[in-house]
């Protein structure tokens, strides 16, 4: 009979245990008090539109892309002359047309001439970045400005950028207001021209 006791106790007390174990090694949810107001207006525009559509970031654009390109073309043109003048005096100089001395000053003028080509890259191509990256800040600007005053003038709350690469993996067509926030941008640029300068 005690060992009929030992084991009911045995029994209950383990089982009180198992009890309290499992109530106690429950993960803990997050207390998530959700904030839904049905007011809430969320809009987005796509990011590769503005490019295309908002005239002031298209202007900034072709004048950068000018600029790059008459860069990329005067390293060609420098390249060039500088391969043109080592192959002209190369061929002199395997026809026997130049002294050692000849040959020694046009190796110089080589050297100087690639240097000079390669200081010209550094240089121009630290101020074209320079300026791609004031003028990236500046177009940034000018949209967060206006971005905020096209939604206090619409009534929105939350305004999304959507693009390629982005975080928004879906979001639903009827929110886009791409072509009529590329419209008020185009429209109302000028008036913020002169307080970002």
């Amino acid at each position: 009979m005690k060992h009929l006791i030992l084991i009911v106790l045995g029994f209950s007390i383990y089982a009180c245990s198992d009890a309290g174990k499992s109530a106690n090694d429950e993960p803990k949810k997050p207390t998530v008090i959700p904030r839904y107001e049905k007011s809430l207006v969320i809009a987005y525009y796509t990011q590769d539109s503005l490019k295309d559509g908002f005239t002031y970031y298209k202007r900034e654009d072709q004048a950068v892309t000018k600029k790059q390109k008459a860069f990329e073309a005067e390293m060609k043109r420098r390249s060039k002359e500088l391969e043109d003048y080592v192959r002209r005096n190369d061929e002199k100089a395997r026809s026997g047309l130049l002294s050692q001395n000849e040959i020694m000053s046009i190796q110089q003028k080589a050297q100087q001439m690639e240097q000079e080509l390669m200081q010209y890259q550094q240089t121009q191509g630290a101020k074209l970045e320079e300026e791609s990256v004031k003028k990236l800040e500046t177009i940034t600007k000018k949209i967060e400005t206006l971005g905020k005053m096209y939604c206090e003038k619409n009534g929105i709350d939350i305004l999304l950028i959507h693009g390629p690469g982005g975080q928004l993996n879906f979001i639903n067509e009827k929110m886009n207001v791409t072509a009529d926030f590329i419209r008020f941008l185009n429209d109302n640029q000028a008036s913020i021209e002169k307080d970002l300068k």
